[in-house]
């Protein structure tokens, strides 16, 4: 995490933009999405260029914003290493938000070539579209059937991760599920330190024939 800060800063300042006129922008952001925790006060903002706080998954959707880029791009941005090294078309690419007028803010991701975690429900290339607004993780089963399991797009110091998900007893362990049919093997993180949920998927568009 040493690197945010000052990376967060460098963007800010290229677009010639102060930390009162961020926090104004996500204030307008946040009211557009009807979702308050895309507001960020000029002196949060502050102290996390300072290296003092932890950047969210809302706090890097809002900035990329805020500094028209891509949130694949911010991310990038701000971990080069881990997800540089690489092809980009063989990663989890996170797209541009959407925004739904009932449930507020929503955005969608291409599962990587690579990603056979759920390679018998949502094949690699895929876009997924993701509810941010729905983060919880059930402690027990909701679903009668795999069709009916929540899956979760996730966010780690490292990369992106899309799956069910199980967390322990405790809560403290979050265990990546992959399906029974795939050749993936499981990811464990402690919870919340090391990954965050962003949302869960809710839609799903892939292609059943290859590309011409």
């Amino acid at each position: 995490m040493k690197r945010i800060g000052g990376t967060l800063r460098a963007i800010r300042q290229q677009r010639k933009l102060t930390l009162r006129e961020v926090e104004e922008r996500s204030r307008i952001f946040a009211q557009e999405t009807s979702d308050d925790s895309f507001r960020i006060s000029a002196s949060w903002l502050g102290r996390l260029e300072k290296e003092q706080h932890e950047l969210t998954a809302n706090t890097l959707l809002v900035l990329a914003h805020i500094y028209s880029l891509q949130p694949e791009q911010l991310f990038r941005s701000i971990y080069p290493d881990p997800l540089g090294s690489h092809p980009p078309q063989d990663e989890k690419m996170l797209l541009s938000p959407e925004h739904g007028p009932v449930q507020g803010a929503y955005m969608r991701a291409i599962i990587g070539k690579q990603d056979h975690t759920l390679a018998r429900l949502i094949p690699a290339g895929s876009v997924v579209q993701i509810d941010t607004g729905r983060r919880t993780i059930s402690p027990v089963k909701e679903w009668a059937h795999e069709l009916q399991r929540p899956i979760y797009f996730l966010m780690t110091r490292d990369a992106y991760f899309c799956g069910w998900c199980e967390l322990d007893p405790p809560g403290e362990w979050l265990t990546l599920v992959p399906h029974p049919l795939s050749l993936a093997s499981s990811r464990r993180w402690k919870y919340p330190e090391e990954v965050e949920i962003m949302g869960r998927v809710v839609a799903v568009s892939t292609r059943f024939t290859p590309a011409t």
